[in-house]
């Protein structure tokens, strides 16, 4: 896979370390996790848990998952069952 960001007005390859995105409530005062965007897939790490500790999912997996809206709220519903 390539995986590009589009932002800023700015187009770079991600490279191997991948981006980090962290993820807080909507008031900023709790940190949810971190998800990170690599070139093999996206890792997610719930609250402070480690990269390595992190599930991960690649992006064939993460595109048919979200290839329609049907398939995401199976998804969703078989995660939140777990």
């Amino acid at each position: 896979m390539q995986v590009s960001i589009k932002n800023f007005n700015i187009n770079m390859d991600v490279k191997s370390g991948g981006i980090e995105f962290e993820v807080r409530t909507p008031d900023g005062k709790s940190q949810l996790g971190d998800c990170y965007l690599t070139m093999s897939g996206l890792v997610w790490c719930k609250g402070k848990t480690s990269k390595a500790k992190g599930t991960k999912i690649n992006w064939n997996d993460f595109i048919a998952i979200m290839s329609s809206k049907e398939a995401t709220k199976a998804a969703v519903k078989a995660a939140k069952s777990v």
